[in-house]
């Protein structure tokens, strides 16, 4: 970890926290001190690049040797080669590659695991992944009343934001429109602040929905620039200021182009 450092054209993914008043840089996993613990089960929810943050934290936690497995609640896109059984994550795990596991809803989406092989996951897994909303490929949004779908074993919730909402009409930026701008108090025309991000964030309403006492982190992805930066930071002393020191401004994240799990008819 080092001092702040600058966001630019990012070849590899980048982080940023506050630690002791002062802003640290490192890698995204740097920020998550329960990668490597086995037994972990994390649901990410919100928008502006949740899925390749999961899928980033999936080859991370795969890489430090845990069995790891990615899978949604919801729908998530169907990344190519996918596991339906146990036996299939096995021979996954054993050529040491994480492994993406649900049913096919259609040729573009996955739905969560059979309920039987949901189970063998929780209790085979070393770290479980799980998409446990949707976003549209929006970066800001308030959950619907089903939304999100949390399972009861979930320890770790990471709520995702994308830094591309600030200062963006609500209507424009947000999926759920009018549940955003309920929360807010505004109309579809208002620009979005950071203090409306943290509201956002931290509302039983919002991204905070579902979470009980379980572990919440909050990630704002896309702080691509420094301005990005200079706002993202000063959302961090907001967040800090109302005790949320979990949080972490991420940049150059990118979804794996490869996925050699093995699909299973």
């Amino acid at each position: 970890m080092k001092a702040q450092g600058q966001p630019g054209e990012q070849k590899q993914a980048a982080a940023w926290w506050l630690e002791g008043g002062r802003l640290v840089s490192g890698s995204p996993q740097d920020a998550f001190p329960f990668l490597g613990e086995r037994g972990r089960v994390v649901s990410l929810v919100g928008g502006g690049g949740k899925t390749t943050l999961m899928y980033h934290l999936a080859q991370v936690s795969q890489a430090r040797g845990l069995r790891t497995a990615v899978m949604t609640t919801t729908k998530i896109g169907r990344p190519g080669p996918y596991c339906r059984s146990m036996a299939a994550c096995m021979a996954c795990w054993a050529a040491g590659e994480y492994a993406v596991c649900g049913e096919r809803l259609n040729e573009r989406k996955l739905v969560a695991p059979a309920p039987d092989f949901l189970a063998q996951l929780l209790d085979r897994a070393d770290a479980l992944f799980i998409e446990a909303d949707g976003a549209r490929r929006l970066p800001c949004k308030a959950p619907a009343a089903h939304e999100p779908v949390i399972l009861p074993e979930t320890d770790t919730v990471i709520a995702v934001m994308g830094l591309d909402a600030l200062g963006q009409p609500v209507g424009e930026v947000c999926l759920r429109t009018e549940l955003v701008q309920a929360l807010l108090g505004c109309g579809p025309e208002h620009r979005l602040t950071g203090a409306d991000m943290v509201r956002l964030l931290l509302s039983d309403q919002g991204s905070r929905k579902g979470v009980a006492q379980r572990d919440f982190y909050v990630v704002l992805n896309k702080c691509d620039d420094a301005q990005r930066l200079h706002a993202g930071r000063e959302i961090l002393e907001l967040l800090r200021a109302q005790g949320q020191t979990r949080a972490v401004l991420t940049a150059g994240m990118r979804r794996s182009e490869t996925y050699e799990q093995t699909e299973e008819a």
